[in-house]
């Protein structure tokens, strides 16, 4: 027999129904396109920390330079790498508390060049910071180990992890003094600064294994009596439409079974609407243990490989616009969680947040005492005036 009739396996019939349904969801995102639109209230919650950044950015390269001290004609030629928009001398004007100036050398021979310091302030609020770091401790160790267990392979380049230190609220120093103190469940490998040092998982730990949003299921279980399947938030704010295809696309998405995070997925293929499912939870639980709720988006894309991240992973972020925003504040993308925020504020804030309401303090305290400085200058001019006054008067 030179031709036998062709029969469809039952594991043939169910791979091509698997590709029809790829194709189908490929087609159906391509399709789809949300326009961006402006939050102006989330856009207003990056506004309000520019300032603090902005001093906070200043501190850091005087802290990083050898003793802590560094000229102040150097620093002002890093100006422009600081986003700074006006003149050190004006910033240490308007910010005292901040620094110390005093004269000294470059150079043996040179001439006397005013050099600047950390002041007893800022040097009270980094023992603030070391305390607040220390007594937070454990929540530290636990948003390192789930980025771990949310990764590829439980390993994360330690250069990366450097690069996020102040989106979660590690300290500076965590790599050096914090990972070896917990040998049961990180192990490093490499020389961190190298590109080539590694930070791997050593052991599972499960009670980690749990993302917010099933915690927020078990919790209303529990409180109900009902059992209560984990979901996403999906809400726009007022005045945000979306249209009816893309409404029917999200009701049909949220039905898919939630995908933990912790979960293997290496058997989900990168284009399914399950890898959808997972990637947003895995955005969701990121910017959960992040302290602000938000990260550049920048700083995500290094974490494609880690992550099993598409290269148009940003998408992600206007497709669920109902779950995330993204906010072109300042000329960087950031991807904001909303179900965080209502209207510009926090509403659950992270422990860590307590180390940038000391330093705001700081600020504050500096801005007093300018202030009173400015009242003093004024009120001696003044005097001086009503004394030329008195003494024209007088001739």
């Amino acid at each position: 027999m030179l031709f036998r009739p062709y029969s469809v396996s039952s594991r043939s019939a169910s791979k091509i129904s698997i590709l029809k349904s790829c194709i189908q969801f490929r087609a159906s995102i391509s399709s789809l396109r949300v326009a961006w639109r402006k939050d102006p209230k989330l856009d207003q919650a990056i506004e309000n920390d520019k300032q603090w950044r902005l001093s906070a950015r200043v501190v850091r390269e005087v802290l990083n330079e050898p003793g802590q001290v560094i000229p102040l004609r150097y620093l002002e030629k890093r100006r422009e790498r600081l986003r700074l928009p006006i003149k050190i001398q004006t910033f240490l004007s308007r910010n005292p508390g901040l620094f110390d100036t005093y004269s000294d050398r470059i150079r043996p021979k040179s001439d006397p060049v005013p050099f600047i310091r950390p002041s007893r302030r800022l040097r009270q609020f980094l023992e603030d910071e070391k305390r607040i770091h220390l007594e937070n401790e454990p929540l530290i160790v636990s948003k390192l180990c789930k980025l771990l267990m949310m990764s590829k392979n439980r390993v994360v380049s330690a250069d990366k992890l450097v690069e996020v230190k102040r989106e979660f609220g590690f300290p500076s120093d965590f790599l050096v003094n914090l990972v070896p103190r917990y040998p049961e469940y990180f192990r490093l490998a490499g020389a961190p600064g190298e590109g080539k040092s590694y930070l791997e998982l050593v052991s599972w730990n499960s009670d980690y294994a749990k993302s917010v949003i099933e915690l927020r299921a078990e919790e209303e279980s529990r409180l109900t009596g009902i059992k209560i399947r984990p979901s996403f938030n999906w809400k726009l704010p007022p005045g945000f439409f979306i249209k009816k295809e893309m409404r029917e696309w999200v009701r049909d998405w949220l039905e898919i079974p939630y995908i933990s995070p912790y979960d293997d997925v290496s058997h989900l293929e990168q284009s399914s609407r399950e890898m959808e499912k997972r990637n947003v939870g895995v955005f969701h639980e990121m910017l959960s243990l992040s302290i602000y709720k938000r990260i550049p988006v920048p700083v995500l894309g290094k974490f494609c490989d880690d992550y099993r991240f598409s290269n148009a992973f940003t998408s992600v972020f206007t497709r669920h616009s109902g779950i995330f925003y993204m906010s072109l504040k300042g000329g960087i993308q950031t991807a904001i969680l909303r179900e965080a925020y209502k209207g510009e504020q926090l509403i659950d804030r992270d422990p860590l947040i307590e180390i940038k309401d000391k330093f705001i303090e700081l600020l504050a305290e500096g801005h007093k005492q300018r202030t009173e400085q400015l009242k003093l200058q004024r009120k001696m001019i003044e005097k001086d005036m009503e004394l030329m006054t008195r003494k024209t008067e007088t001739n």
